[in-house]
């Protein structure tokens, strides 16, 4: 498969549809994260092929925490896993692998899993893989907020602007998306990295995430490339 002729550095992707996937086929909704999984493997080889720098997944938002506790803790299970049973292929791969969100909700078990993944991937110099685990736009922003209101009161001399608020998000150091996926048809964002997506090309497919591999992402990719980004500025 040729390689689409303008890449994004950043592609972002939420990850909708397991559940409804899994109810297709008479499943429990767990099923579809489990076959999820190959979909993330999918486009991360992709993005490894075709020279992508940065590929990123909603994995888990704040809201996320409010369903059943059966699947809370079953998807909490399944990231550990697929981290630990995907750090040979990160390693194949040369990808560094990150996990940002609130991690004050995950269990000493998760946290422990995703250092060591981190850890033993983070001199790799290819694709940078994220998972946003535990995650919202609105918290983000808002410690984002708390921590430069405490570096204020702590160098009251100190003058900041709009960009250096970039440095207290959690995605500091990582460029801001070019381009952001989202599966199942919805059209809408859901909290996810409001402040970073400001200028960011959304793509939406009807393909729930379980069906969502290299051809789809094919797709995505080369509608970005027809797109004709301005910026606010006139060409």
């Amino acid at each position: 498969m040729d390689r689409p002729s303008k890449l994004p550095q950043h592609v972002t992707l939420i990850m909708d549809g397991n559940g409804r996937w899994a109810k297709q086929r008479g499943k429990e909704r767990i099923f579809g994260h489990y076959e999820g999984v190959s979909s993330v493997r999918a486009v991360m080889e992709a993005s490894v092929e075709w020279g992508i720098k940065y590929v990123s997944f909603y994995a888990f938002s704040e809201e996320n925490w409010n369903r059943p506790d059966s699947e809370v803790s079953g998807l909490m299970d399944l990231m550990g896993k697929a981290m630990s049973h995907e750090l040979p292929t990160f390693k194949k791969y040369n990808v560094r692998f990150l996990v940002l969100g609130n991690r004050e909700r995950l269990s000493s078990g998760l946290k422990a899993e995703i250092e060591k993944v981190e850890s033993q991937t983070k001199d790799n110099t290819g694709l940078t893989m994220i998972l946003f685990l535990s995650y919202s736009g609105k918290w983000d922003i808002f410690q984002a907020a708390k921590k430069m209101a405490q570096h204020l009161i702590e160098n009251p001399d100190c003058t900041l602007d709009m960009d250096d608020f970039d440095e207290y998000l959690v995605t500091r150091g990582i460029p801001d998306p070019d381009l952001l996926i989202r599966t199942s048809g919805e059209q809408r964002i859901s909290n996810y990295l409001l402040w970073q997506t400001a200028y960011t090309e959304y793509v939406f497919t009807d393909v729930l995430w379980p069906d969502f591999r290299r051809n789809q992402f094919l797709e995505a990719l080369e509608e970005f490339a027809s797109r004709d980004r301005r910026f606010g500025k006139v060409k």
